[in-house]
């Protein structure tokens, strides 16, 4: 049996943890006939394997793990093999205590937990490497291994004085002297001004937690040794002789850590999705999921791994709510709709004990096949089977919403214009999920990545400008595109520092506006703006943002307070190009009328002219077909025009309605 690559076909399966049943090769026997019927065709093993593997320091324990991949793969199973650095054992806590992080306050944490570990620490990496070097050694040219998982997880931080040199480096590094970064960090307000680097110490609540430009840098340093580490680990595993691809896991809406760094430095994006389904709507949730898949597919304009998602309930959100019947299938096929190469669970057997017990599982602790899960477990299987030769293809989208991580760390540390919750989430959300609602496919892009392919970019709250932003904006809209600039955008510089001369920085003539004044409102006040009599009347909260105009047209204004007839919404016409302002934080109705008109307006192209409320799309392609995915997320059977032109590949549209809870899959010939 060849080694296969990882995108033939999707990646079906999940976490597997063997060492848990060392004890019960009947069990260890019956898993491998089950994951066969349920179609498991790959599983993730050794994420937290560390103390079988390496059970006192320098003994190794690799043979239960070499049986286990001999077993999977006789079995036709593939093995995603993961380096255990997110769970170190307690010989290794016990021995060298300097791995165990040190918190803001400047206490060291005791053992226990996870990615409770320095990531400086020279012991910690050189044990690291070490057992990462023994594990491509044993594995490197096993044709059961496709994939290597870099840790679980990456989270943290770490104030230790190991970690207060290395910060102190990294600064010299990016200033190179101390008067740049007093400048920086604007350091004579409340006389913080340091004269040499060694004085300079991570932000804590028991020393300097206000200035922003340190906490900024600090956040940056965060990801960059995270990202350091990560890196010394593949090294580890290339320098041993692996020459499979990487990847490392990343989390939802984690703002911890830049996400679009780490990316650049492995070879496949893969995250972990647990929504909350049923919590809501959960045609909402399934739209703050997509606007999840798409960031994580947008990250390298590739497919990614789902790399783990629930086949139940969970044990660690507030309520744990079982998926209705059709959700787990469904759920699936919507990360295969957004790019996603594979479906993939934590867990495939229940543990008995620990934090994760009661974690969903695909063969929970009863152990039978005769269960809905498990049933429907298999029903997924065999339809990623069914829809094979959608792997490997991309998604392209004519649409962009910018997401800047660091715009965030610097908006939300910043004091004002509210403290009680700047919303940057809900603001890129809000375009996001009216643009689907659209029928478009949408990219989340970062601000260093390029906007050219697009006919749309939307910048929603875009606080900081970094990285040449405005040029390429202009260029853009000069170009010929569509800019939509939201309130509280180009305020500031890299440096957290604000912009001199009127905002949004470097973009007013673009713009034709400059903005004058920004108005907070209190938590549950509410204002209004409308395009005129007869107009609908929109609802605005939290930011109101008052413009000068400076030869862009007001389409809306607002009707409250003593800014009434101040513009709302703003469009100015630049070079090739168009480019519109919304000054408030407006309602998602607003957002949904606007972007419908818009789409028309542009001569975008939906996937499906006329998508039916309640029902969300999404395309695929390879160099021959189009994949089209109607999705339903409501109780209901919905009616469809069918696409023209168009085979149905997959899913029941029997009288010409997606049925409730179900995802029906057309093919058609690229035009």
């Amino acid at each position: 049996m060849e080694r296969q690559s990882i995108s033939n076909q999707f990646i079906y399966g999940g976490d597997y943890n063997p060492e848990q049943w060392l004890d019960r090769p009947d069990i260890l026997a019956r898993d491998l006939e089950m994951m066969q019927k349920a179609r498991i065709n790959t599983v993730t093993l050794g994420v937290f394997s560390w103390s079988t593997l390496e059970p006192e320091e320098g003994v190794f324990r690799l043979e239960w793990l070499k049986e286990m991949v001999d077993n999977l793969y006789a079995h036709g199973i593939r093995v995603i093999l993961a380096t255990p650095s997110g769970a170190r054992p307690r010989w290794l806590a016990e021995k060298y205590p300097e791995v165990l992080r040190v918190r803001e306050n400047r206490v060291r944490s005791l053992y226990g937990e996870r990615h409770n570990h320095c990531y400086t620490s020279p012991v910690y990496r050189q044990k690291v490497r070490i057992i990462n070097q023994k594990l491509a050694q044993t594995f490197k040219d096993h044709p059961a291994v496709i994939l290597w998982h870099i840790s679980n997880e990456y989270s943290g931080e770490c104030h230790c004085p190991l970690c207060q040199a290395a910060f102190r480096r990294w600064l010299k590094q990016r200033y190179q002297t101390i008067d740049a970064l007093n400048h920086a960090w604007w350091t004579t307000f409340w006389s913080h001004t340091y004269t040499s680097f060694e004085q300079v110490e991570s932000p804590s609540t028991l020393g300097d937690s206000g200035l922003h430009g340190l906490s900024l840098d600090w956040m940056r340093f965060v990801t960059a040794q995270t990202t350091d580490f990560m890196c010394e680990e593949i090294r580890a595993l290339r320098q041993a002789g692996a020459t499979q691809p990487v990847t490392t896991n990343f989390m939802e809406d984690y703002i911890g850590l830049n996400y679009y760094e780490l990316a650049r430095e492995i070879d496949v994006v893969s995250w972990d999705s647990y929504p909350l389904w049923r919590y809501q709507s959960d045609s909402r949730t399934a739209l703050n999921t997509g606007m999840q898949h798409d960031m994580m597919r947008t990250m390298k304009h590739a497919p990614f791994l789902l790399m783990e998602s629930s086949p139940s309930s969970l044990n660690w959100q507030p309520v744990s709510k079982l998926k209705k019947p059709g959700l787990l299938l469904n759920a699936s096929l919507h990360a295969v709709a957004h790019g996603a190469d594979s479906v993939q669970y934590f867990q495939i057997r229940q543990g008995r004990g620990g934090f994760e017990k009661f974690h969903g599982a695909v063969i929970d602790h009863y152990g039978g096949e005769d269960t809905r899960v498990f049933r429907e477990a298999t029903q997924t299987g065999q339809a990623l089977q069914a829809l094979a030769c959608v792997a490997g293809s991309q998604v392209s989208a004519q649409a962009a919403v910018l997401w800047d991580t660091e715009s965030r760390w610097a908006m939300e540390r910043a004091r004002g214009p509210r403290n009680e919750g700047l919303f940057y989430h809900e603001a890129v959300f809000k375009s996001y999920q009216a643009l689907r609602k659209c029928g478009l496919n949408v990219d989340l892009v970062q601000v260093e990545q390029p906007l050219d392919n697009y006919r749309l970019v939307v910048v929603p709250m875009l606080y900081m400008f970094r990285a040449g932003i405005e040029e390429r904006l202009r260029q853009f809209v000069q170009n010929g595109g569509t800019l939509v600039m939201t309130y509280w955008s180009g305020i500031v510089n890299e440096s957290d520092l604000c912009h001199l001369g009127g905002t949004p920085h470097g973009l007013t003539d673009l713009l034709g506006l400059r903005s004058e004044e920004i108005d907070a409102l209190c938590t549950g006040e509410v204002h209004h703006f409308t395009a005129g009599p007869g107009a609908p009347l929109y609802t605005c909260r939290n930011l109101c943002d008052l413009v000068r105009l400076q030869g862009a047209q007001p389409l809306m204004t607002y009707t409250d307070d003593f800014y009434k007839g101040y513009p709302a919404l703003t469009v100015h016409s630049y070079g090739k190009g168009t480019a519109y302002y919304i000054c408030t934080d407006a309602e998602e109705a607003f957002y949904n009328d606007f972007y419908r008109e818009m789409v028309s307006r542009t001569g975008l192209s939906p996937i499906l002219p006329h998508l039916p409320e309640g029902l969300e799309v999404s395309s695929r392609q390879d160099s021959e077909n189009e994949y089209i995915f109607v999705q339903n997320f409501t109780d209901e059977a919905i009616a469809l025009p069918a696409p023209a032109d168009a085979a149905l590949l997959f899913g029941d549209f029997s009288e010409g309605k997606v049925q409730g809870c179900s995802t029906v899959v057309f093919r058609q010939k690229r035009s």
